[in-house]
């Protein structure tokens, strides 16, 4: 390796959530095992599964059903995500000892950046193999480690071998292992765009960067040529130390005067969403609960809260589930002093296991529009039509 390269390792937990179910469950040993949707409902789909399950060609999205047709023996578990995070912790706790420059990639995966820790352990074979061997003694499950110059190369190395295997990428070698593999076989690449690439004859990582580049920029623009840049070797995107994901993101306000109608209160709940979304995109945050705090003229205080389908950063998304919860307990004859909306169960964008590299291109919708108006010429520049009405807020 040259002199200024850093030494990554990428650490995958095995087939985490079943493996956690089976070491706290005795009775399940030797049995094929798998985490899925509601077990009672055949119709819930398969969320992970151990080894054994695995050899019965039980696959991570099979209908419960297709999955007993290939294993009858199948056992099937509810998700406990309490404990997923407590082992996640533990993990975490075993990379800390290595090295504190750790960004973690969903609950199961993490980059560690070793380089200045090499003066202590030796090489990164040797905190690699330290790592795997604690992991198995003291958890009783297994990681697989990728280890390699930059991030996205430690990422594919961890993937090459499962489970419980330690994989070497380096400068000499990542053009022979890599390029004869699959587009899809690298981090980003979903079904999708695996398609398009199909199309224009794309199908391993040595067609990609064999493409010329006015291509790719023409077709995928500035993050098609990162990858291809990646790819060829130069990828010097920094391992990032986890910063606290916040508890909730929230805004409330009291109105100038008292309101009850509906119309009133969607426009300020939309007023409140704007800013809590407009935060939440800054701090690259993704709500899956909302929450909504109502203030009567009588000063009476009533709130409810949910869980939401999917992770959103979305204004519209936030306000209509806060009005919604609103009408399920709220007398529109009563007038309202304050209200307050909370978005929380909040993750980190990376956290979304398979994140397309091709995301932040995509990215261009209402919010960030509004985002870059702000920015440049401030707060009062622009707002939505619904707010326009609004008099009874207190805007400032």
């Amino acid at each position: 390796m040259n002199l200024q390269d850093r030494v990554i390792l990428h650490c995958d937990a095995n087939n985490f959530f079943a493996s956690v179910e089976t070491v706290t469950r005795p009775e399940l040993k030797g049995k094929p095992v798998a985490v899925s949707g509601n077990p009672l409902k055949r119709t819930g789909i398969i969320l992970a599964k151990n080894e054994m399950a695995k050899k019965f060609g039980v696959s991570t999205g099979d209908a419960i059903w297709q999955a007993k047709q290939k294993c009858p023996e199948l056992v099937c578990l509810s998700p406990h995500h309490d404990l997923y995070e407590q082992y996640s912790q533990k993990l975490y706790d075993i990379y800390s000892y290595y090295t504190d420059k750790i960004e973690p990639f969903g609950i199961d995966e993490c980059w560690l950046d070793i380089t200045g820790s090499m003066r202590i352990f030796e090489n990164a074979d040797n905190i690699a193999e330290l790592i795997r061997q604690r992991v198995k003694d003291e958890l009783h499950i297994t990681v697989s480690i990728g280890i390699s110059f930059c991030k996205i190369f430690a990422k594919f190395g961890s993937d090459l071998k499962k489970p419980d295997a330690i994989t070497r990428i380096t400068r000499e070698n990542y053009k022979k292992i890599l390029y004869p593999m699959p587009i899809a076989s690298i981090i980003g690449i979903g079904r999708r765009l695996e398609q398009i690439l199909h199309k224009i004859n794309v199908y391993t990582l040595q067609d990609y960067v064999d493409l010329p580049s006015d291509l790719i920029k023409k077709k995928f623009g500035k993050v098609g040529i990162e990858l291809k840049e990646k790819l060829e070797g130069f990828d010097t995107s920094d391992v990032e130390k986890d910063v606290p994901v916040p508890k909730s993101v929230g805004n409330g306000t009291t109105t100038i005067v008292d309101i009850s109608t509906k119309d009133d209160v969607l426009a300020t709940i939309s007023f409140l969403t704007e800013k809590i979304a407009k935060r939440l995109r800054e701090k690259k945050l993704l709500a899956l609960g909302v929450g909504i705090f109502v203030k009567s003229s009588e000063f009476e205080t009533w709130s409810k809260e949910k869980r939401i389908d999917f992770p959103t950063d979305s204004a519209s998304k936030i306000s209509h589930e806060a009005f919604d919860l609103l009408c399920k307990f709220w007398n529109f004859s009563n007038l309202i002093r304050s209200i307050r909306v909370r978005t929380f169960d909040l993750v980190s964008e990376h956290e979304l296991t398979q994140a397309s590299l091709f995301y932040d291109e995509k990215k261009q919708g209402l919010g960030c529009g509004l985002d870059q108006i702000w920015s440049k010429y401030g707060p009062d520049a622009i707002t939505l039509a619904s707010n326009l009405k609004s008099t009874f807020l207190n805007k400032h």
